[in-house]
């Protein structure tokens, strides 16, 4: 379902307890607020409850800040946290990269015709190769190469582009360094990574070389969460393709590289929309 221009999301989660669907939908009849669309989960084996609400409120002129200062008590009742997105909000992010090309292009794209409800402040690099791509789309490109001796100062200069622009979420598309403990922590649930998946798993250079040889069936991709362990974050979403004999490296690469677009774009308009809690090393997540 594509979310109407004129709707509200309350996303709110909380420890299981009885009344926790009705703590919100009572409050959005008495605000006389419309329900357009309505996820809940609740976790059995963690004890977890997860809700989000799309809603139309009764008037344009509708008060945010007044309706999130009335719901407070209520939420407190059940210990439950929650966030409000007005409609038309745009969520400020920075891009990461290296020298692979198409993750950025396409978010780049989806942005510019505005698939995706985010305002892209900067772009990253370790590498100057996709400046001419951003400079193009009058996007600020940040160059900040990086060794194993410079590392720590240019996660500093990083980390004052994500503050000094603001951003909430930071997109590694094909960003190809390992974040620092520190950062990864900084970044906690704000920070999505994208990366293949192959069964068996391969590492190191030339994945999908190394596929082929084996005779592979699947490719895929995974968008998670950062951390501290390597692409082992909390996942958001997966992608796959199916592949043949007939399919050569080349293929396998080309193939790769559609998923891993679609498998991020996903990912991100997921997050933005608030359809994806944070639940301890898991996910849960309202598809669309």
């Amino acid at each position: 379902m594509s979310r109407t221009a004129d709707t509200w999301i309350l996303a709110a989660q909380c420890p299981s307890r009885l009344g926790t669907v009705d703590v919100v939908t009572r409050f959005l009849k008495e605000q006389r607020c419309y329900i357009t669309e309505q996820h809940s989960f609740d976790d059995r084996l963690s004890g977890g409850f997860f809700i989000r609400t799309e809603f139309r409120p009764p008037a344009p002129d509708f008060e945010g800040e007044a309706f999130r200062a009335a719901f407070v008590d209520r939420a407190a009742e059940f210990d439950m946290t929650f966030e409000l997105t007005a409609p038309g909000t745009r969520m400020p992010v920075v891009i990461m990269v290296s020298k692979a090309d198409h993750c950025l292009n396409d978010l780049l794209y989806r942005y510019r015709t505005g698939q995706l409800p985010i305002e892209i402040r900067a772009v990253v690099s370790n590498h100057p190769d996709l400046e001419p791509l951003a400079v193009w789309h009058g996007l600020p490109y940040h160059h900040l190469p990086i060794t194993p001796e410079t590392k720590a100062e240019q996660e500093a200069r990083v980390w004052q582009v994500i503050e000094e622009t603001g951003a909430e979420l930071v997109i590694l598309a094909r960003y190809m360094q390992v974040l620092s403990s520190d950062l990864c922590e900084k970044l906690s649930g704000r920070a999505i990574n994208i990366h293949h998946s192959l069964l068996p798993g391969f590492k190191g250079a030339r994945p999908y070389h190394q596929a082929y040889d084996k005779g592979v069936k699947l490719v895929g991709a995974t968008a998670h969460y950062i951390n501290d362990d390597l692409d082992e974050g909390p996942i958001i979403t997966q992608g796959v393709e199916p592949v043949s004999h007939a399919d050569y490296p080349e293929d396998l690469v080309a193939k790769g590289r559609d998923i891993e677009c679609l498998t991020l774009s996903r990912a991100v308009a997921l997050h933005v929309e608030r359809r994806v809690f944070l639940h301890a090393s898991r996910t849960v997540v309202f598809d669309r």
